[in-house]
């Protein structure tokens, strides 16, 4: 396979896709011209401008940092077609019709490089009939990729080829999407709406169809196949509002029509519930109503029977959310079993899924893998289908099936295809079951999968787990010290949301040692960041408490002064320590690494020093880098007054602001530009050590101690009280909040010296030490922190 290389991208339609499309490209530093039809007033560019526009108004945000939208180059078809020559990648991404696509196809293909790979993010019109009109070479070059909504934060996109589609096209843009945009590529057959929303928008049918067989009303529905079922919160109705139920009648009506010898198409019709909302214009949150309408501060739920919308909230029976919580072979011979109709109910979906699945396996996908993944990461389901019915017996569920479709209970007449009673599972460590080959087939074997170390594993593959993959180096019940078999070694918390307590302090030390004497590097991963989890939620008070109770504030002072001490022992280790985050980085976790020699992040990393939400002010070494930070911005400007290079840092502490992105985090500065951001959360390990070991191979050295820190000074100090006083006055900050404000100011100042005294990092650091003591012992700090522990959210006082 030769290198793709990928110098500029041109997105064709600045739509709701389009545009986060080019977004998500952005984000991952790829150069974008963003196309559209010419306005008829004003700029010709006027639609994707007012596009990019909107785009900064969306939440979720597309971008990592709203400021790179100016990045985006918008273009037009009447005056720009040339610059589609200077394209590597051009994704058409505009409305589901296929004659206004093949017009735009003939307008755009002859201006099209003659390397360029076309691709069309259609979501479930047929790849082969767009590239009708099409010369050979194009052909070739032509794919469907198609993303899910919203770009930046949903893993999948789907790869479709034509019949002529060549396989280095294929290979080279999964690895594109792979690696680049950080995506879970799972490849589909040419067939109606793919793999993803031909099974999921099918779920949605089978659970509309059945929830009107059983009487069940669409809150209660949502409340079963929700959380309960580990699916997104916003289970089936809900979902379909904020996807839009235009956009939902829309994907079905592709199924319908496409679909007719289906022996399922029955089904396909669009529900009358789904039709005559959408006829109405109640088409979900975009409207403002759909299956359910924000009243006030009320949500209420469409009663379908009445057609009004009603007080909603119904909940499961306990009976069913008691069966929910068993073991997965136990629960689904319960539900089967159960009279109860919310029990039976949620059976029937089951059923009904397995049986669609196991027909359509063949047909629209090459194999098992494709359809569990496509789910899971589309969907957001925990669990694929496939994977669930293997982990509640595979023979007994195919069994019970089989019962249910002889009895006529099923959606479908259709037969269990012979191949399941041929088999015991479809996911096994050998590979996932193919059908068509009648065989269990590995993972792919692209180059760009060997820097997953622990990607995505299914139910009944045996994957590594990362909790003990590995040769163990020391471990205890905070922290795990190991590596792969090479020369950098992982340091993993163990604790809970991975807070940093004194036996995680006690095992970074030893970390750092350990590394000295042996290995070329030490890289912070923490295991659950591959499923979501976070790299640290700071300081572990609960720890603290004890101490605090026995003696006071005073008495939690030497547990302040041991962070403060690891955190310099890793930030002057003789090897390079490399923070690999993701997720919630936060408190003591920022602090952690921002002493680091390097970061590397995934793009979701949310990263800030919040302590003044819990009453306190950061103390282990947050401030003291902060103003370290300053003091070296300014001697390199050569701008003596500090307060431009300080006033970002004091504003984003005072407000305990967390970073809502790695790029966000670099814009702050809690990541530095030269630290690596990573788009694909499987390959963070991998990147991270690699940039260790490049590091080492450098010839790493620690920094000089820092002893000549430039104090910012009173008058810094005053500038930062008078935004104090306008944001308690604004009711931006309470005034407990504007007392802790003021610590901060004084720590950044460096304690009221005069400006340009220089000091060392333990004057910054005793300043931090005696602020979060004296703070701790104030009554309203401590209302903050019993209100945190025990009910996990920030107290306002």
């Amino acid at each position: 396979m030769s290198n793709l290389i990928i110098r500029k991208v041109a997105v064709l339609g600045a739509g709701v896709m389009g545009a986060q499309i080019a977004a998500h490209l952005i984000n991952a530093k790829v150069p974008v011209i963003l196309f559209d039809l010419p306005a008829k007033e004003g700029s010709k560019n006027g639609i994707v401008e007012k596009s990019l526009a909107n785009l900064k108004k969306l939440s979720p945000a597309p971008f990592g940092d709203a400021a790179h939208a100016a990045y985006v180059e918008a273009a037009n078809y009447e005056t720009d077609l040339a610059k589609l020559a200077e394209c590597d990648l051009v994704i058409e991404a505009i409305a589901e019709r296929m004659d206004w696509k093949h017009d735009l196809y003939a307008k755009v293909s002859p201006h099209l490089a003659a390397h360029a790979i076309f691709a069309s993010n259609t979501s479930g019109l047929s790849i082969n009939e767009l590239a009708n009109g099409f010369s050979d070479e194009l052909k070739k070059r032509f794919c469907g990729v198609h993303f899910f909504n919203p770009p930046r934060y949903m893993h999948l996109v789907e790869l479709i080829p034509t019949a002529h589609t060549d396989a280095s096209t294929l290979d080279n843009l999964e690895s594109f999407a792979t690696t680049t945009l950080g995506k879970g590529v799972v490849r589909a057959k040419d067939t109606p709406n793919f793999i993803a929303n031909r099974v999921g928008v099918f779920s949605i049918l089978a659970v509309m169809a059945e929830a009107q067989k059983y009487g069940l009303s669409f809150d209660l529905v949502d409340d079963l196949t929700g959380s309960k079922l580990g699916r997104a919160k916003s289970a089936t109705f809900r979902t379909a509002d904020v996807v839009g139920l235009d956009t939902m009648a829309h994907v079905i009506k592709t199924m319908e029509d496409n679909l007719k010898d289906d022996p399922f198409a029955s089904n396909y019709p669009v529900p009358a519930v789904l039709k005559a909302l959408v006829e109405k214009g109640a088409l979900g949150q975009k409207s403002g109503a759909g299956f359910y309408r924000k009243e006030g501060k009320e949500i209420k739920v469409l009663d379908a029977t009445k057609g009004e919308y009603v007080t909603g909230g119904a909940k499961a029976d306990e009976l069913v959310a008691r069966i929910l919580k068993k073991p997965a072979a136990e629960r689904f011979k319960l539900l089967r079993e159960t009279d109860h109709p919310q029990a039976q109910f949620l059976w029937a979906v089951f059923r009904d899924v397995f049986h669609y699945i196991a027909v359509h396996l063949e047909s629209i996908a090459d194999n098992a893998r494709d359809v569990d993944f496509a789910i899971r990461w589309g969907f957001g389901w925990n669990e694929g289908p496939f994977e669930t019915w293997q982990s509640a017996g595979w023979k007994d569920i195919a069994g019970w099936v089989a019962e249910d479709i002889a009895a006529g209970k099923g959606l479908s007449n259709a037969p269990l295809p012979a191949w399941v009673s041929e088999i015991d599972g479809v996911h096994t460590a050998a590979g996932s079951y193919a059908p068509a080959k009648k065989a269990f087939v590995p993972r792919s074997s692209l180059p760009v999968y060997q820097r997953q170390a622990f990607p995505a594993v299914l139910v009944g593959e045996n994957g590594a787990d990362p909790k003990t993959a590995g040769t163990t180096v020391l471990e205890n019940d905070a922290i795990r010290l190991w590596h792969q078999g090479d020369d950098v070694l992982i340091a993993s918390f163990k604790t809970k949301m991975n807070t940093i307590g004194p036996d995680v302090l006690d095992g970074l030390v030893q970390a750092v040692e350990i590394a000295e004497k042996d290995y070329a590097g030490l890289v912070i991963w923490q295991t659950g960041s591959i499923t979501g989890g976070p790299f640290s939620a700071g300081a572990d008070l609960q720890a603290a408490m004890p101490l605090f109770m026995q003696g006071g504030a005073k008495a939690v002072e030497p547990f302040v002064k041991k962070f403060q001490d690891t955190a310099m022992r890793v930030k002057y280790a003789q090897v390079p320590v490399v923070a690999a985050v993701a997720g919630l980085a936060l408190g003591g976790g920022c602090e952690t690494l921002m002493h680091c020699a390097y970061r590397v992040a995934h793009l979701e990393s949310y990263i800030g020093l919040v302590e003044l939400g819990v009453g306190l002010v950061p103390a282990g070494g947050g401030l003291k880098e902060a103003a370290l930070r300053a003091s070296v911005a300014s001697n390199t400007t050569g701008i003596s007054n500090q307060t431009e290079f300080v006033k970002p840092w004091f504003q984003n502490v005072a407000m305990a602001n967390v970073a809502k992105s790695a790029r966000d985090a670099q814009a702050i500065g809690y990541l530095l530009p030269t630290d690596t951001i990573v788009f694909n959360i499987h390959e963070l390990l991998y990147v991270a050590k690699s940039q260790a070991r490049a590091l080492a191979n450098a010839g790493y050295r620690p920094p000089l101690a820092a002893a000549n820190i430039v104090a910012a000074g009173p008058s810094v100090k005053a500038t930062l009280q008078s935004m104090i006083v306008n944001m308690r006055d604004g009711g931006y900050i309470s005034a407990y909040d504007a007392e802790l404000a003021t610590r901060v100011a004084h720590i950044l100042s460096a304690g009221g010296v005069e400006a340009g005294t220089l000091v060392d990092e333990n004057w910054l650091l005793k300043l931090e030490r005696d602020n979060f003591i004296e703070a701790l012992g104030k009554p309203k700090t401590q209302e903050r922190i019993m209100g945190m522990l025990s009910t996990g959210k920030p107290v306002r006082n």
